[in-house]
């Protein structure tokens, strides 16, 4: 069976370019200036106020895989280091790579894939009339899709929920903050040209995810009749 673990990384647009309309819609239930401020931080959560600007895939198995980045005003070319070829392109272009991609594989894998990462490639896509070549969203415990946030809390078994650095950090897995850059740097990386850093970010959390992928394979998944 063919696996293949992706991941995203994402930017907010500013908040001034935003349509009048869609601006109001945010604030339009925040009149503190601090609650503001924090949708104003929080649009890379979001499809609609946000774009991608890396994705990420590794295959688990060969350890080789490719991260397509944007670069915009930039004049880097693609290039491959260990086992990752790194590509720069658009979000148009990386979305279409992607979908090409992802059909040739039966199993995808996820850190909150479901909560975050595909959600945000479908409506991406379907803003640049994109169509997907496969189903990213199964139900919610079907094979095809194994979401190790979903597994790791046992479907939400306990409420208490973890991130994956301190998953990598209690299992003793590099985690991909470790080097001081996280999620919140993106945009301020993407803002300062340094988009390698991004890529290379991304790939570190295609690792994490697969070192992790091992331990629940080892160690939590139940096997019948294994010592």
């Amino acid at each position: 069976m063919s696996r293949v673990i992706f991941d995203i990384e994402t930017v907010g647009y500013d908040f001034d370019s935003l349509e009048p309309a869609i601006r109001d819609y945010l604030i339009k239930w925040n009149l503190n200036s601090e609650e503001i401020q924090k949708i104003k931080e929080s649009l890379s959560f979001y499809p609609l106020t946000g774009q991608i600007v890396a994705i990420g895939m590794l295959n688990p198995d060969t350890n080789r895989g490719r991260v397509y980045f944007q670069a915009p005003y930039s004049d880097i070319v693609s290039f491959e280091e260990e086992g990752i070829l790194y590509k720069p392109t658009t979000e148009d272009e990386m979305l279409r790579d992607f979908w090409d991609a992802v059909k040739s594989y039966d199993k995808i894998i996820t850190f909150n894939g479901r909560a975050f990462d595909c959600p945000f490639i479908i409506i991406r896509s379907a803003i640049h009339r994109i169509k997907p070549t496969r189903e990213l969203m199964p139900y919610r415990y079907a094979d095809m899709h194994l979401d190790l946030f979903d597994q790791l809390t046992f479907y939400g078994s306990y409420k208490r929920r973890f991130s994956l650095d301190i998953w990598c950090r209690v299992f003793n897995i590099k985690s991909p903050k470790s080097e001081g850059i996280t999620g919140l740097d993106v945009k301020r990386l993407f803002h300062e040209r340094k988009y390698i850093e991004i890529a290379k970010y991304c790939a570190k959390d295609l690792y994490a995810t697969k070192e992790l992928l091992f331990i629940w394979e080892n160690y939590i998944k139940f096997k019948p009749n294994n010592d």
